[in-house]
C-alpha cells in the first residue's frame, strides 16, 4: 500500500510519498519504509522477515537504484536485519546513518544472527562479508546532530528510548517542511534509559509512526524489578 502526501500550502511545494515495504497492515515486527521527498529517496529502517523475503525483494528492486540514504532507528534484526542482503546481494550502495550505539550493537546483532543461523541450518541470505560491507557504509551520529544527506534535506536523530541508541528521525526539507519518523519509541523513563524526547518535535508536516504497542499494558516498575530479581 502506498501513502501519498502533497502540501496544499503555496510556500510548501515538496511532493512527499511514503511506501511501506514491511511492517504495515500486518502483524510482523520487521519494518522498512521508503520516503521520497521530491526526487530524493530515503530508506527508513530495513528489517528482515525471512518468510516475506521474496515479496520484499520484488518491492525493493523497483527502487534500489534510486535510494540516496538509509536511516536506521534501532540496532536489532527487525530494523536492520536485511541491510547485509541489500548491500551484499542486491547491490545497494549509499550511506547509512545511525547513532554510535546503533553502529556498535548492530554489528553484534548481525554477527550473532548469522552465527546462530549458520550453525543450525543452511543459511544463505547473507554472509559476514556482507555484514562488514554494511558497516563500511555507516556514518555514526550523535543525538541532536544535524547532517545534510541530500541537497536541501537534513536529518537529525533524537532519543527514542526503548533501546540504547534508539532514534526518532527528524527530516527537514529546505528548512520549512519537517518529517518525523518515530516508531517503537518509549516515552517512559527506565532505570537504565531515559524516555523519548519530543521537545524538538512539535507539529511536524508529516509524522510516520506505528501503533504496534498501542494495547500493550506495562507492568509497574516494582513488579518488573521483582520479576527480574527472582528470575
Amino acid at each position: 500500500q502506498h501513502y501519498f502526501i502533497q502540501s496544499n500550502l503555496s510556500h510548501m511545494t515538496s511532493i512527499i510519498k511514503v511506501t511501506p515495504l514491511l511492517g504495515a497492515l500486518d502483524t510482523g515486527t520487521a519494518v522498512c519504509y521508503l520516503l521520497k521527498v521530491d526526487q530524493y529517496t530515503l530508506l527508513l529502517d530495513c528489517g528482515l522477515d525471512v518468510a516475506k523475503l521474496s515479496e520484499f525483494t520484488a518491492r525493493i528492486m523497483q527502487h534500489i537504484n534510486h535510494i540516496n540514504a538509509v536511516l536506521v532507528s534501532f540496532p536489532d534484526i527487525d530494523h536492520m536485519g536485511a541491510l547485509p542482503y541489500l548491500y551484499g546481494t542486491l547491490g545497494l550502495d549509499c550511506p547509512i546513518y545511525g547513532t554510535v550505539p546503533v553502529y556498535n550493537m548492530g554489528q553484534m546483532f548481525l554477527y550473532d544472527y548469522y552465527q546462530s543461523k549458520n550453525s543450525s541450518e543452511d543459511f544463505n541470505i547473507f554472509t559476514l562479508d556482507h555484514v562488514d560491507s554494511v558497516f563500511d557504509h555507516f556514518q555514526q551520529m550523535k543525538y541532536c546532530q544535524t547532517l545534510t544527506v541530500c541537497p536541501g534535506i537534513a536529518i537529525t536523530p533524537y532519543a527514542a528510548g526503548h533501546i540504547i541508541g534508539g532514534t526518532m528521525w527528524k527530516i527537514l526539507k529546505d528548512d520549512e517542511e519537517d518529517i518525523v519518523y518515530a516508531i517503537d519509541f518509549n516515552h517512559k523513563k527506565e532505570r537504565h534509559l531515559n524516555g523519548a524526547l519530543f521537545n524538538n518535535i512539535i507539529r511536524p508536516s508529516l509524522l510516520i509512526t506505528d501503533a504496534y504497542n498501542a494495547t500493550f499494558e506495562y507492568k509497574k516498575r516494582r513488579k518488573r524489578d521483582q520479576e527480574l530479581t527472582y528470575a
